[in-house]
């Protein structure tokens, strides 16, 4: 009898009853595409920040600490240098997979015809294969991406070629395809202008090679001054900044979390285990600006899931509370005829959940469609499902529903059977 009552009301009412799904259907659709994206979308968001360069600066111990305490810099400073051998075990980290770009980097300084000018040398690209097996594409050009380059970028073989900064090519009237000299040390190249770059900094008044002939050039041969990495990391916390601070204060459970954390932190402390007499520390800018934008878009899409659930759920009241009101005198009958308020509302609720429920498997599908949108949209990749927002969503539903439907269970809890069966 009780599913014969619910199936008449479903069918009699089906224009209401598919408001209320058509409502349900917008409110879960965009709740399961924001929250399938904001879980989805730290890595994306962190990779579409990394067209602003590294995160993280590796230095010698000692040059770092003469630069920090006393801001020194130049010879004496900068002669403290890591191994280049050290740089692909980088790779070898626990969080070795989020770490998505790096480059050695060989500072110096030479002589080209009466000036001195600065020289830099890097991987411009890499081409590696590490002890596991894993090969890997890497250099200064993926960290670079901004740079505005005349002629050609490096490649991995061009040791007789440079890229000279704009500003220093204008001043020496030199442009792409011309050949230099440079001395250092009782040393002299000539090299080929492979290209002109616009870095928009200090950079564009230095030479850029590669780092073998760098390392010949200074005479530093399996020397570099310092390696840029760009790495995925996650929003630093409480615990971060306090490992920060000192790893040593953390509890060995606290120590657990945050080592296993790709906090720019942990991973900076795990980069200083591999490199001999390194100090890795965080670009701020970069590493807080990523931080605080992902925190941002993590609270917009929350707010956005909030507001639908909200707007649901004032519907889906105004829809129940007309439907029950239509049904006043029905509703009265089956009260006249013995029938408790607790039946009357579950067999209410009941009605409402199953075409809640209907609409929220819909709503589901159609969320994961609108995600894959944006996902190739905004990030131009597909947005992974995670399966814990079909738990998510079937509670804010559930809630939803039942919030909605408050207003029509306190109606019918005051309804008179005799007030609506004589039509007042």
């Amino acid at each position: 009898m009780f599913w014969r009552m619910i199936t008449k009301t479903l069918v009699r009412q089906k224009s209401k009853m598919m408001m209320i799904a058509f409502t349900v259907v917008l409110g879960v659709s965009l709740s399961t595409a924001m929250m399938n994206v904001m879980l989805g979308v730290g890595d994306k968001v962190n990779r579409e920040l990394k067209v602003y360069g590294a995160n993280i600066t590796v230095r010698h111990k000692d040059a770092a600490l003469m630069s920090d305490l006393y801001g020194l810099e130049g010879r004496g400073v900068n002669d403290k240098f890591l191994h280049e051998e050290d740089v692909l075990k980088l790779k070898s980290i626990f969080w070795g997979f989020n770490i998505l770009d790096f480059a050695p980097i060989l500072e110096g300084r030479a002589m080209m015809g009466s000036a001195d000018v600065a020289v830099i040398g890097t991987w411009p690209e890499k081409h590696a294969v590490l002890p596991t097996g894993e090969e890997l594409d890497t250099g200064l050009k993926s960290l670079r991406r901004w740079w505005e380059v005349s002629g050609e970028w490096l490649n991995e073989g061009g040791n007789d070629g440079v890229m000279i900064g704009h500003l220093l090519a204008s001043e020496n009237g030199i442009k792409a395809g011309d050949t230099i000299t440079l001395t250092a040390g009782g040393r002299a190249m000539t090299f080929r202008v492979a290209g002109i770059f616009n870095d928009g900094g200090s950079s564009d008044s230095k030479i850029l090679m590669t780092l073998p002939a760098a390392q010949e050039l200074l005479g530093l041969h399996g020397r570099v001054s310092s390696i840029e990495v760009s790495a995925l990391t996650t929003p630093d916390n409480d615990l971060a900044r306090k490992a920060a601070q000192d790893p040593r204060s953390l509890s060995p459970d606290e120590y657990e979390t945050w080592y296993c954390t790709a906090y720019v932190s942990a991973i900076c402390h795990q980069i200083q285990e591999v490199i001999r007499d390194g100090v890795a520390k965080p670009v701020r800018q970069v590493a807080e600006s990523e931080g605080t934008i992902l925190s941002k878009t993590t609270l917009l899409m929350i707010l956005i899931t909030i507001l639908s659930s909200i707007g649901s759920a004032l519907a889906i009241s105004n829809l129940i509370t007309a439907s029950v009101i239509e049904r006043s005198q029905e509703l009265g009958l089956l009260k006249a005829l013995g029938a408790y308020n607790w039946q009357i509302v579950l067999l209410v609720l009941a009605e409402v959940m199953i075409t809640g429920i209907a609409g929220g498997v819909i709503g589901y599908f159609m969320g994961i469609g609108f995600a894959q949108i944006i996902g190739q949209t905004v990030f131009g990749s597909y947005i992974e499902i995670a399966r814990m927002v079909i738990l998510i969503v079937a509670v804010i539903l559930f809630f939803v529903t039942v919030i909605g439907s408050i207003p029509a269970i306190r109606y019918l809890m005051a309804l008179k059977p005799t007030e609506v069966l004589h039509g007042k």
